[in-house]
């Protein structure tokens, strides 16, 4: 949740034969659909008498399936006031069932909040196989994001001076840091009124999960079938709490807490992606992979890089720099799945070497910067989203001190750099969802699957067992292994997945493959 020092648990999941071939969006291509017409909806009439016109997606990088189809829809800017002139578009994108009667459709999701469900489902074609049987698969890109009406808070120039910038602000934990993280969110949130006007204050999930309702009655669908991954799976859970009558099959996969507020959200987290660096180690220290030879040695390695670029930050050709906050992200990026684990070895001997490159190519993958430009919004719609939902709260220094010293404790080597996550949206100018961080507990919907990855670093295992337990009708499938979600990468998980939606009952499971 910290400006620029928060993990955020971002997925793509461009997946094939059942193995994750990228977990972040910079796996998958920007999609404009510069093809497909919006829609012009009469604004005196209701927003569910639009039809969804299907056309042809245009070409990208992805590997789009020829039979992908794809629209917009609008919707009402402000939920509150649907009958208001203001309307949002959203990009939708259809894998057609193979079937000639199919039971419905799925919509999906892949998180952020920021990614879009377009790209995730053009890109994870060969994931869905198996339920194109029988359903439509649909995904969409959620209100700020990409094609769909789009935030906008920086230039480009803005956002490298924000993420790769070596300006020196006052110490966290002090008052004069405590203003200056007031006034530079609330300039932030000027800034994207500037570019986008009103909208960056209705892109919280409350209208997102209004946004899905309205489609699934233009799909024609009584009831919702949905995946929902990372960020998603609190799309679907407060469908769920909003919408219980129209609850069908639900999936969520890598589930956040719902009840977390931002401070929580960010030490969970930061002690997930500590677990997976030790985890990472103990792989390392198996096969020789560096001259660590136990795991605390590695984990001291890492703590001494991440000093020594606080203090004596690396600049690059390009005049960037690595400060900490880059390093940070740089070493999170592999940790989303242990296929790329083997980037970590180069990237701490080029730290070591004083060398920005490697380091700089991993945080670019992160925030999905390519040639020195941005291909998608995702990092303002990333900000937008959570200050829409997250109530800016005075803070409480003497207590983020106390919680920062106990995660610096609790987590030696990510902690003293992820602390003082409640100050996210202060100063942000909008009033926020008093919902959020509310237990979610969907009374009188059907049945819900949730599934967590027991060495899941950006949504822990605890979360999903926390959300099971919450929820009135879900069960729990477990899945023993490392890495963010495991639908697509788990073949256990997957065809359990596939049995639940083609009418088996939710029942609790524990999968190793």
């Amino acid at each position: 949740m910290q400006k620029s020092k928060s993990v955020k648990s971002k997925i793509c999941a461009a997946i094939a034969g059942g193995s994750a071939l990228a977990l972040f969006l910079s796996g998958c291509a920007r999609n404009q659909l510069s093809d497909v017409v919006p829609p012009v909806v009469d604004k005196t009439v209701d927003y569910t008498k639009q039809e969804i016109t299907w056309g042809s997606c245009p070409n990208t990088n992805l590997a789009t399936p020829r039979d992908a189809e794809c629209a917009y829809i609008e919707a009402p800017l402000d939920w509150s006031k649907p009958e208001a002139k203001e309307a949002v578009k959203l990009q939708l994108t259809k894998l057609p069932s193979k079937s000639e009667n199919p039971k419905g459709t799925i919509f999906a999701n892949p998180g952020g909040p920021g990614a879009s469900g377009v790209n995730f489902v053009l890109g994870s074609a060969q994931a869905f196989e198996q339920l194109r049987e029988t359903y439509d698969i649909v995904g969409w890109a959620p209100r700020g994001v990409e094609a769909s009406s789009a935030v906008k808070c920086y230039t480009n120039q803005e956002l490298d001076e924000s993420l790769y910038g070596n300006e020196k602000t006052p110490e966290p934990g002090t008052q004069a840091w405590l203003n200056e993280v007031h006034k530079s969110n609330k300039e932030l949130s000027e800034r994207c009124e500037s570019y986008t006007g009103s909208l960056y204050k209705h892109v919280g999930t409350r209208s997102t999960v209004q946004d899905l309702n309205l489609m699934r009655e233009l799909v024609g669908d009584a009831k919702l079938n949905y995946i929902g991954l990372s960020y998603g799976t609190y799309i679907g859970a407060r469908y769920a709490e909003m919408f219980p009558q129209h609850v069908g099959k639900v999936v969520l996969d890598g589930a956040l807490k719902p009840d977390a507020d931002a401070s929580e959200v960010v030490a969970v987290q930061t002690k997930g992606f500590e677990n997976a660096l030790k985890n990472y180690w103990k792989y390392c220290v198996s096969v020789e992979c560096s001259t660590e030879k136990t795991v605390a040695d590695g984990m001291k390695m890492v703590s001494k890089l991440l000093a020594d670029v606080k203090t004596d930050p690396i600049k690059a050709a390009d005049g960037r720099w690595v400060t900490d906050s880059v390093l940070l992200t740089a070493i999170v990026t592999p940790l989303y799945s242990e296929n790329m684990w083997p980037l970590l070895e180069g990237l701490f001997q080029s730290v070591k070497n004083r060398d920005a490159g490697p380091a700089l190519d991993l945080a670019d993958q992160y925030h999905n910067r390519v040639d020195g430009k941005y291909t998608d919004n995702s990092n303002s719609a990333f900000t937008a989203i959570n200050c829409a939902d997250y109530p800016p709260q005075q803070p409480d220094l003497a207590a983020m001190r106390a919680d920062a010293a106990k995660l610096a404790q609790d987590a030696p080597v990510f902690g003293p750099y992820q602390g003082y996550g409640g100050v996210s949206c202060w100063g942000w100018q909008a009033a926020g969802d008093p919902q959020r961080a509310k237990p979610i507990s969907a009374p009188g919907a059907e049945p819900i699957l949730v599934i967590g990855t027991t060495g899941d670093p950006a949504t822990p295992y605890e979360w999903a067992e926390d959300l099971a337990a919450q929820l009135e009708s879900a069960s729990l499938i477990t899945y023993v292994g490392e890495g963010h979600v495991a639908f697509g990468r788990s073949s256990c998980v997957t065809q359990k997945v596939t049995e639940f939606f083609n009418g088996a009952p939710a029942a609790p499971a524990t999968c190793t493959q």
